[in-house]
């Protein structure tokens, strides 16, 4: 990563060019400088922010993770949007982007609005990376990615199916079997990541953190799929 100076302004250049970068890193690029340019006039962050907590609501209503039915080619389109754009998803980047913030980790982004908007846009980059792969890989063996529920069951067995699940997935067949598309998609996603990382991130020690976290990640989103469905019909019913 380098950083040139102009008068008082800082301005960030990735080591790979735009024109040779591939497009989910692009994506990821123009995410950030999104938020640095409407970082400057504070009516204009607040719009965007709204549109981004509004569109994760929207994609949770739109999709069922507790579909019972074999998943389709535009099925597993769809999960890798929303699972890249949902509430959890989101939520998970607002709180990793803080935290680096706060602790300014990568150092190379500071603990400025921008630095905050970098660490959004490269996590955001990264997810939407992990889950192409993992849909992509599973459908060349069956693999489904999306969550089935044990709604009615127990609380500590219905712990139990979210930890479970974050390991496993469902086959064309609907039996158990362990999920090695997400097995390859978190970890090779955030190793290829590195590329395109600051020098301080781009370890092979970062990347093996950023795996356990993805599959911390991948817990934290099935337990929001288990048991968010019940906290709405009971709190939000009205």
């Amino acid at each position: 990563m380098n950083r040139t100076k102009s008068g008082n302004a800082s301005t960030f250049q990735p080591v790979i060019s735009s024109e040779r970068a591939p497009l989910w890193i692009r994506f990821g690029q123009m995410q950030t400088r999104a938020w640095v340019l409407t970082g400057r006039h504070a009516l204009t962050r607040a719009l965007v922010l709204g549109m981004f907590c509004f569109a994760p609501v929207i994609a949770t209503a739109q999709i069922d993770p507790s579909a019972s039915q074999p998943i389709t080619t535009g099925g597993r389109f769809e999960w890798t949007i929303m699972n890249t754009i949902n509430l959890p998803s989101f939520g998970a980047g607002l709180a990793s982007a803080g935290w680096g913030t706060y602790f300014n980790h990568p150092r190379e982004y500071g603990t400025s609005l921008t630095g905050f908007g970098k660490r959004f846009g490269i996590r955001l980059a990264g997810v939407a990376v992990s889950n192409t792969m993992e849909s992509s890989l599973g459908a060349v063996w069956g693999e489904d990615p999306r969550y089935l529920r044990a709604a009615g069951q127990p609380f500590m067995n219905r712990m139990g199916h979210v930890i479970e699940m974050t390991f496993v997935a469902r086959n064309r067949e609907g039996q158990i079997v362990p999920a090695y598309a997400r097995y390859a998609a978190i970890g090779g996603s955030n190793f290829i990541s590195n590329a395109w990382r600051p020098d301080s991130d781009a370890t092979a020690q970062h990347a093996a953190i950023r795996v356990g976290l993805g599959f911390l990640g991948r817990l934290s989103s099935n337990t929001y799929y288990e048991f968010w469905p019940d906290l709405k019909d009971r709190f939000l019913k009205h």
